[in-house]
This record gives structure tokens, C-alpha cells and sequence, in this order.
């Protein structure tokens, strides 16, 4: 198993740690609140997934760091953090050789139709700026007990690119700090057309559960200027903010 090495996973004017095993890197970075640091784990015991879902990989089976970088966009922009970042990594993903690299609303990265990773991005204030965390897990090798605890299509990036983890960290984090900067300058407007380009979903009928428990279903058509899920409805047009995709199938 190739191990993690802080010293191979250089990116200018960041700090990048690494830990063998620790409780959550979010959660660590966002206690320790230092912007621009890169913290790496071969395991973490109490990851987390959207919601407080657990996360859990075995050592050496995926990619997980997490990146704190300050923000100073409004703080009704800051829901739009998890589609900045996701369009970084997807970037970079393709331009590793992950071609068919695409992005599941809100924060899920997908590849060939199979849950490849996930974002969460948590904040904190700091002074007049906000302290944005954006973790990032990747499937990287073939995990049996994570496909049985998931019970759907899982994707491993190993099948598709060759490259070492520390590249990929390097490769990714740079690219998410690139897309953030055009955040910072511009919002997320210039970024949108790009997540939409990369939809997995765009076009089909999904089955969304709203953040209340009622289940809505549409057609997805793209991102709203605010970065919500656009589903057109039989009662007209909707703007989805906070839900989960249950279910896709062409529409």
C-alpha cells in the first residue's frame, strides 16, 4: 500500500499534515481553526457523511483529507461551498484520466453511474471572514464491507487512473483551491454552468426527499443562481435547497 507522505503532497501556501488515524479531520481542523492546512488520515474512527451520516473506509481503500481556507463571500452564499468544490474535484478527477467523472446534487462525486465520493463542507466565523472546511472522501481501492454497508453501485478510482494517492490529494486539493479563488472573485455563477455540465442527473426524473419528509418528483434541470436543485414539477418549476435525491431514471 502506497502511505501517505505530507512531503509529496506539496501545494504552495499550504500547510499539509498527515495523521495515521484520527477521530475526523473536519473535525479537527475546524477545533484548531487555522486557515490554509491540508490534514490527511489513512483512517478516520468517527468520519462524517452529509447529515451526521458515519463514514467508514479501511486503511489503504480510499482518499480522505480535509482543506480549511478562509471565504469572504456573504453568508447566503456559503450553501454553494459543497458545488464549488465539487467542481474542483471533478476537474481534476477527468483531467487524471477519470473521464466520465460527474456530480451528483448536493455533494456526491459519481462515476459511471457509481458513487465514487462525497463533500462536506462545514464553517465556522473568523473574524470578518468565515473559515470554510471541505472534507473529501474517494473510493480508491475495492472495499467489500462499504458495498455491503451501502447497498448500491460503488465506484474505485484505482480501476481508472494510475496514480498514487499523494498525487491524487495534491492533484485534487489544488484544483478545489483554484475553484474556490473563482468563488471568491466572482461567485458562484462563472462555476455553475460547470457543475451542469458535469451532471449525472441532468434531464432525467428524480425522487427527492425534502428536508420535512415529503417526497417530490421532477425533472432535473439543472442548478438554480443560488445553487439549489431546479426540478420541474407538474404544478412548474421548483427550487430544491435542501433534500436528498432518492432515486433517478430517465425521464
Amino acid at each position: 500500500m502506497d502511505r501517505l507522505d505530507a512531503r509529496a503532497i506539496a501545494l504552495p501556501g499550504i500547510e499539509v499534515r498527515v495523521l495515521e488515524r484520527c477521530t475526523s479531520t473536519n473535525d479537527l481542523l475546524l477545533a484548531a481553526g487555522d486557515p490554509d492546512v491540508l490534514l490527511a488520515a489513512e483512517e478516520q474512527t468517527a468520519g462524517r457523511g452529509r447529515r451526521g451520516r458515519r463514514w467508514h473506509a479501511a486503511p489503504g481503500t480510499a482518499v480522505t483529507f480535509s482543506l480549511a481556507k478562509l471565504v469572504h463571500r456573504a453568508p447566503r452564499e456559503l450553501p454553494g461551498l459543497a458545488l464549488v468544490a465539487g467542481v474542483g474535484a471533478a476537474r481534476a478527477l477527468r483531467s487524471l484520466g477519470a473521464a466520465r467523472t460527474a456530480l451528483k446534487w448536493p455533494n456526491d462525486v459519481v462515476l459511471d453511474g457509481a458513487k465514487l465520493g462525497g463533500i462536506l463542507v462545514e464553517t465556522r466565523s473568523h473574524g470578518r471572514a468565515t473559515l470554510a472546511v471541505i472534507g473529501i472522501g474517494i473510493n480508491w481501492r475495492r472495499d467489500a464491507a462499504l458495498e455491503r454497508r451501502l447497498r448500491r453501485p460503488v465506484a474505485w478510482l484505482d480501476r481508472h487512473i494510475d496514480v498514487d494517492r499523494n498525487r491524487l490529494i495534491s492533484c485534487v486539493a489544488a484544483s478545489v483551491i483554484e475553484a474556490l479563488a473563482q468563488f471568491e472573485a466572482s461567485g458562484l455563477e462563472p462555476l455553475r454552468a460547470q457543475w451542469q455540465s458535469m451532471d449525472a442527473h441532468a434531464g432525467e426524473r428524480l425522487r427527492v426527499r425534502l428536508a420535512d419528509g415529503r417526497v417530490l418528483t421532477g425533472v432535473a434541470r439543472g442548478l438554480d443562481e443560488d445553487g439549489a436543485l431546479r426540478l420541474q414539477t407538474a404544478r412548474g418549476m421548483r427550487a430544491v435547497r435542501s433534500a436528498r435525491v432518492l432515486r433517478a431514471r430517465v425521464a
